[in-house]
């Protein structure tokens, strides 16, 4: 299917394509056994200049956005989801700072996330807060020029390998979901180290920590936006971050579905190929239908979201302002629907094909020396991070109901 790519975009695609054939196919089972950080993967990709595709070039970006990141995301996933993850963790923390980010904290964290010398992670899930991100525990006590970071978040993608951190944490708990701020936190601040890393069924070349905040003292400088808008700027980036998802799970279905499509041309039972039989074609047809269906709305939901985004942005790095702010005076569309609806189509495909391709291949599928298994294992928590695909079906009624009662008002 020809998607209209620009030449710059193509480009990410045969270089990431590449990368994933030569370097991250060789090397996927180790990591996901050892489950190691991918380091020599991450300074490929880096030295390749592909980790700032979605920043301004004002920040050593490349001046892509949405799109740009899902196809990197898309194709590194199509190798190895786990190390695609790894890799590309900056993005959930680079883009609520260039969303609410004044101009001196673009400047100061988005080079080196752009550039790579710095790994990024999002944290905002809590052992009693998860898919309620309302409940969480840990708190940000004003203090003199600065905060006091009390509490422990959980599920960190990243972890300790990370450099720079969005945190959210209330700065009021009596005022509930209203008291959440969001903050950036370096690695090496004081009070501020690594709990128990946590062993997964998938994705095990990303790692997952605990972060411990103990008295961690942070500069004001390092609250984003506002105090008491740290659920809001939670939201408003997701928006943008999950169509990453999207493609991590579209990528995934591609991949798992070429590798068996390999071996079901090879694999003969009663004197034939099974790729012969109408059955295996059946299961393989609908792989096909669901991906290129998956792709078709995650590709037009990054545009449509690029096209307000990239304005807004413009007009931040020109007159020195939020790039949120601009959004709304120039009257940007959210997409929130739309973006969970691509993640929700795209994992729930994802799934589902492992899922089929395991069976297709039979009992091979099952073992961990070929490379179906791992894809099944991987697929399961794209239905889960950057919020279970139950709740992207809270957030899309909510959606429904709320275009209906602007168009039929009572």
């Amino acid at each position: 299917m020809d998607y209209g790519l620009t030449e710059e975009q193509r480009e990410i695609v045969t270089l990431t394509d590449r990368i994933g054939r030569e370097k991250i196919k060789p090397v996927r089972e180790h990591y996901d056994v050892t489950e190691e950080f991918p380091w020599p993967i991450y300074e490929e990709i880096k030295r390749a200049g592909l980790l700032g595709v979605y920043l301004p070039e004002a920040y050593g970006g490349t001046g892509g956005n949405t799109l740009e990141a899902v196809l990197l995301s898309e194709h590194l996933s199509q190798a190895c989801p786990g190390i695609s993850l790894a890799v590309t963790t900056s993005a959930p923390c680079a883009i609520p700072i260039l969303l609410f980010g004044t101009p001196e904290q673009r400047t100061r964290w988005l080079p080196d996330l752009a550039s790579g010398d710095r790994l990024g992670a999002f944290s905002i899930t809590e052992p009693s807060a998860g898919s309620d991100a309302t409940a969480l525990r840990c708190t940000a006590k004003p203090d003199g020029d600065g905060y006091v970071l009390n509490g422990v978040k959980n599920f960190c993608s990243g972890g300790e390998a990370a450099d720079v951190y969005v945190v959210f944490a209330s700065t009021n708990p009596a005022r509930g979901a209203r008291g959440i701020s969001a903050f950036v936190v370096e690695k090496g601040a004081k009070g501020f180290t690594f709990g128990k890393k946590e062993k997964k069924m998938g994705i095990r070349a990303s790692p997952t920590l605990e972060l411990h905040f103990q008295d961690c003292r942070i500069p004001k400088e390092n609250l984003l936006y506002k105090e008491g808008f740290g659920l809001f700027v939670a939201q408003a980036s997701f928006d943008f971050t999950r169509p990453a998802i999207a493609a991590q799970a579209v990528g995934l279905a591609t991949g798992v579905m070429n590798e068996t499509l390999s071996y079901i041309r090879m694999r003969r039972q009663f004197g034939q190929a099974i790729s012969s039989f109408q059955a295996i074609q059946h299961m393989m047809a609908d792989c096909a239908i669901a991906v290129e269906s998956g792709r078709a709305l995650l590709y037009a939901t990054a545009r449509a979201m690029d096209k307000g985004l990239n304005p807004a942005i413009a007009k931040a790095i020109k007159d020195d302002t939020i790039v949120y702010d601009e959004m709304k005076s120039l009257g940007v569309e959210r997409w929130s629907m739309e973006s969970a609806m691509s993640k929700v189509v795209c994992s729930d495909a994802a799934m589902k094909i492992a899922v089929d391709c395991v069976q297709m291949c039979g009992g091979i599928g099952y073992m961990r020396d070929f490379p179906i298994e791992k894809f099944m294992r991987d697929a399961k928590i794209m239905q889960i991070y950057e919020g279970t695909n139950q709740i992207q079906r809270n957030e899309i009624a909510a959606g429904m109901i709320r275009l209906s009662a602007q168009e039929n008002p009572s």
